[in-house]
């Protein structure tokens, strides 16, 4: 039996004994290391060739993210490590560090109960870097800093002992003010990281070597030793024989990062927003392998054999073969079919998993990432995941074969279920199907996908931005929208909804998405967030990030109709009066109703144009507007080509918001429409000889300029088919 084997027929026997698992991930700002510190992690702990580690990639098993050398999948990878005499299975998953694959790093931090976040010593903190700790913050994983690069910092930068302690501390002070700023009392100050105590560690992933302060007490190598060691040809190869990469970075996960006992009793309350008193609360609570099942999906992978994989964290309970399962918000009971271990691209078929562990399961036809997957029929679902962008790119595609056109369906309703940060709509009746992601990055890789994995030629348009419409102000009186037999009216007011209210819903505090259970908890945080308490008591549904409330008084017949009223709003929603672009932040007031006492004459074919004429009528008096996704741009540069760098901000709309200097460096962070980003790589590299180190980061939406709103959106409408100039406020009343 070879090493690898071994190791898989131990870590089938670790998963039974939760005290001895750990279920970390790695997370950074892209290019810091990830996945070659992944690699050597694996390497060491012989679940492949040391010789291949960072080369063979074996969490980048994706062809596109071998030829592009960047991470897309959250990959994971079972392994075993022995410390202090105990054997420890360790389950880790690597995440992308690309923002347009920001929703993966999401979804894998669900399955993880510690993290490391790898920081390049000579770059510092970067904006994604700020990203992934909130991320990981946010689902009450525990973050442990690697400091990767320490190399480059002493051969390249020729820093001193003194210089190189200076730019550790700076960075693990920063570290911790983002964990002492974004978590609640005590868990930020419990979870801050420190050289002396080992939650801190640095070395380079390239060259397999680390150190942290316990091994260098242990091992009594000094920054002297690794100064001379990186100085010297071949040092860097003596250093990783004496103090490897795995061995110093899983031993700090075995000492720093909790059990799965231990880590849900501070994760459930969060991930989870049921009765904790209940039989299943409690299981889980407590990690009970013999409880009821409770599997939170993170990722859906497409085996071209076993067709689709669903890999997730056992919170409590046991998966077997054969099991029936129901998946949330499905009616249709499941059955499993596989259950495996998986590293990298191999799956290990196993007979049972237990609670605390990440496994794979096949035969769950209606899982995506992002459902819970139980034994009870009923269980209330884990919290949905938030992330923090929005698609702002969208691709048009269709089949290049019409007889591939069933197909195609097919396979983008599973890329659907895979990547929930992708929106897909599907359109039968021209064959023309939208794709919107993340940036241009994002829909490449899935047209990769269609074509190369799933075999679909297809034809795609270049890349059209993704806007939304909201308004500027509230009309100055209720607008009246009438059914087509002039036997019902509605009256609406519209304005733009709280801040704190948006931002709440951004940042899945509120869960939009979901039918709203307990009206009266939702009407108090909605009060707590700056609405109106009279409003806040009226709340009907969301849709997007926008709200209806029912602010009348003893209508007749408006119970019967408000399934309808829902309908409509949720339409008016998707698809705005400006430009057919998606409605955002809008607060919508039914304020009257004039109803038919007849249900015939006020059946969908009366109220569904009456509620969507009075809303958009609203929105025509409150002042339209357009709103366009941004892009926070940070650039780091050599003083002489700052002016090249600044001037192409300019040329793009960009707005320039904090210029510093950072070691010999010159530094600009600034904020541009994704509009006028297309080929900013190319450019940004001609305008500064390719000495620009540039990120971008997805800043939300913002108002289109009003001296451009007019021609975008007669563009935007040309190019839909419709009237470039969009109907007013006389149109909706009938006039």
């Amino acid at each position: 039996m070879g090493r690898k084997e071994d190791n898989i027929k131990r870590a089938t026997e670790l998963m039974t004994d939760q005290k001895y698992i750990r279920n970390i991930g790695t997370a950074a700002h892209i290019d810091h290391g990830k996945t070659t510190f992944s690699d050597n992690l694996i390497a060491g702990a012989g679940m492949m060739s040391a010789d291949l580690a960072g080369e063979q990639r074996v969490l980048d098993y994706d062809e596109q993210e071998s030829a592009r050398g960047i991470t897309i999948n959250a990959a994971s990878a079972s392994m075993v490590h022995k410390y202090k005499g105990h054997e420890y299975l360790i389950n880790l998953i690597d995440t992308p560090g690309h923002v347009d694959f920001g929703g993966d790093v999401t979804r894998a931090m669900r399955a993880l109960d510690g993290v490391f976040i790898l920081c390049c010593a000579v770059e510092g903190i970067m904006p994604q870097t700020e990203t992934v700790i909130r991320q990981a913050l946010k689902e009450r994983v525990r973050p442990l800093l690697f400091i990767n690069k320490v190399d480059r910092m002493i051969v390249e930068q020729q820093v001193t002992k003194d210089m190189m302690i200076a730019k550790f501390s700076k960075l693990v002070s920063e570290f911790n003010q983002k964990i002492m700023n974004i978590l609640p009392a005590p868990l930020n100050k419990l979870w801050q990281v420190s050289i002396q105590d080992g939650t801190v560690a640095f070395g380079s992933a390239y060259n397999n070597w680390a150190i942290s302060a316990p091994f260098m007490q242990r091992s009594h190598i000094t920054f002297s030793d690794i100064f001379d060691y990186c100085a010297r040809e071949g040092g860097q190869a003596e250093l990783a024989k004496k103090s490897p990469l795995h061995e110093v970075v899983l031993e700090m996960a075995i000492e720093h990062v909790q059990n799965p006992i231990d880590a849900q009793k501070i994760r459930i309350p969060t991930i989870w927003k049921g009765d904790l008193d209940s039989t299943i609360g409690k299981q889980m609570l407590a990690c009970d392998y013999k409880g009821e099942v409770s599997l939170m999906i993170n990722k859906i992978i497409m085996d071209p054999h076993a067709g689709e994989v669903a890999i997730g964290r056992l919170f409590s309970g046991e998966v077997t073969k054969g099991q029936t399962l129901y998946i949330s918000g499905m009616p249709n009971p499941q059955r499993v079919q596989t259950v495996s271990l998986m590293v990298g691209a191999d799956r290990i078929p196993i007979e049972r998993c237990e609670a605390g562990n990440i496994v794979a399961l096949t035969g769950l036809r209606d899982a995506i990432a992002g459902s819970t997957v139980s034994t009870m029929k009923e269980m209330d679902p884990f919290e949905r995941m938030a992330h923090y962008s929005e698609p702002v790119i969208t691709k048009a595609i269709e089949a290049k074969n019409m007889k591939d056109l069933p197909k195609l369906v097919e396979v983008l309703r599973t890329i659907a279920k895979a990547d929930p940060s992708l929106n897909i709509e599907i359109n039968n009746e021209t064959g023309e199907h939208l794709m919107s992601g993340m940036g241009e990055l994002h829909l490449e890789i899935t047209e990769y996908r269609i074509i190369n994995e799933q075999g679909v030629d297809i034809l795609s348009s270049p890349p059209i931005v993704v806007y939304q419409e909201s308004v500027k102000g509230k009309n100055p009186s209720d607008f009246e929208g009438k059914s087509p037999n002039k036997h019902n009216k509605f009256y609406f007011y519209v304005e733009p909804l709280e801040e704190g209210v948006l931002q709440a819903i951004r940042a899945g505090d509120i869960d939009a998405s979901a039918k709203i259970k307990d009206p009266k908890a939702m009407a108090k945080q909605l009060e707590e967030l700056g609405m109106d308490k009279e409003e806040a008591k009226g709340v009907v549904i969301f849709k997007n990030n926008n709200l209806l409330l029912d602010c009348t008084k003893g209508i007749q017949y408006l119970h019967e109709t408000m399934e309808l009223i829902k309908q409509s709003f949720e339409e008016a929603m998707s698809r705005g009066p400006l430009a057919n672009e998606k409605v955002a932040g809008l607060k919508v007031k039914l304020v009257d109703a004039k109803l038919h006492e007849d249900t015939i004459h006020r059946g969908p074919a009366q109220v569904i144009p009456a509620v969507r004429d009075g809303i958009y009528g609203a929105m025509c008096q409150a002042g339209r507007i357009l709103l366009e996704p941004m892009q926070h741009v940070f650039i780091s540069v050599p003083p002489d080509y700052m002016g090249g760098a600044v001037n192409l901000i300019n040329q793009r709309r960009g707005t320039i918001l904090e210029m510093g200097q950072d070691g010999a460096d010159s530094t600009v962070a600034a904020e541009c429409p994704v509009a006028d980003m297309f080929g900013f790589a190319s450019d940004i590299r001609g305008n500064t000889q390719g000495r620009a180190i540039w990120s971008t980061e997805n800043a939300g939406f913002k108002q289109v300029p009003a001296e451009l709103q007019k021609k975008v959106v007669a563009e935007i409408r040309t190019r839909k088919g419709l009237n470039p100039e969009p109907y007013d406020a006389n149109y909706y009343s009938g006039m």
